[in-house]
């Protein structure tokens, strides 16, 4: 803490806070104080009014230019002097100014609605729908034809196999044909009409994997899987992806559509 040539202990060190005198000024030139000027306090007038002001000093009131808690006879903040005999028209401080809050933290309002800051408005992204799309494949159930397996010889192809969709959901799709004595309920249930007598009851399963994709198992048909042509392993998840085509039973194709 400075002190002034008056022995003022000041925060200030370029004019002291109580006197206002420069800090650096020659002591000779505070050496005698003016006639009725209190050594101690640098303040002019008899004992009531040095009085008054030095309890004025301590007022804490604010600095009518800045704001700031008086401290002593000048503004710590801007050296406006309270003791002054006449103050001049102090402006106005401007007004505040709030910074914007931090993105995503606070609502700003716009009229009467509110809106978030950081955030945009618009609908959410659409989720990825998978479709199993099933009818008859007339070049598939010859090939099953040419091959001479049992029993294909009185099996005929259908004269007519609607097309039937399926929505893929959840961890696991079933594919095979209900039955209520084995408790069996398929959630691609081939049951037809028309019937293709070469699909198990629980003939393969579709499965789900964590970054939304998914692969068929052939937990033990008794005819097999084909994806894309080729027989899959039995017990073994083989990834399928869009346009891949699933070929079981005597006739029986499962398209796997994706929609975005």
């Amino acid at each position: 803490m400075a002190t002034c040539p008056a022995g003022h202990d000041s925060a200030e060190d370029d004019f002291c806070d109580v006197c206002g005198v420069l800090i650096g000024a020659a002591p000779s030139l505070m050496s005698q104080p003016p006639s009725g000027e209190d050594r101690n306090t640098g303040i002019s007038g008899t004992d009531g009014q040095r009085r008054g002001v030095l309890d004025e000093q301590a007022g804490g009131e604010p600095c009518p230019r800045c704001g700031i808690p008086r401290a002593g006879q000048f503004c710590e903040g801007c050296g406006y002097d309270f003791t002054a005999p006449t103050n001049p028209a102090v402006p106005s401080p401007p007004p505040t100014v709030n910074a914007a809050p931090p993105l995503g933290t606070a609502p700003v309002t716009a009229g009467t609605a509110a809106v978030t800051a950081g955030t945009a408005a618009g609908p959410p992204p659409a989720a990825t729908r998978w479709t199993a799309v099933v009818t008859a494949d007339r070049a598939y159930y010859e090939s099953v034809q040419a091959d001479g397996a049992p029993d294909a010889s009185v099996i005929g192809f259908p004269a007519y196999c609607p097309q039937r969709k399926f929505q893929l959901s959840g961890a696991e799709v079933r594919i095979g044909r209900r039955s209520a004595r084995s408790g069996i309920d398929p959630e691609i249930d081939l049951t037809g009409p028309p019937t293709d007598p070469g699909v198990s009851r629980l003939h393969a399963v579709l499965l789900r994997g964590q970054d939304g994709a998914w692969a068929v198992l052939d937990p033990g048909s008794a005819n097999g899987t084909l994806v894309n042509g080729t027989e899959i392993p039995r017990d073994e998840a083989v990834p399928v992806r869009a346009g891949d085509r699933i070929h079981l039973g005597a006739w029986t194709v499962i398209s796997i559509l994706r929609e975005d």
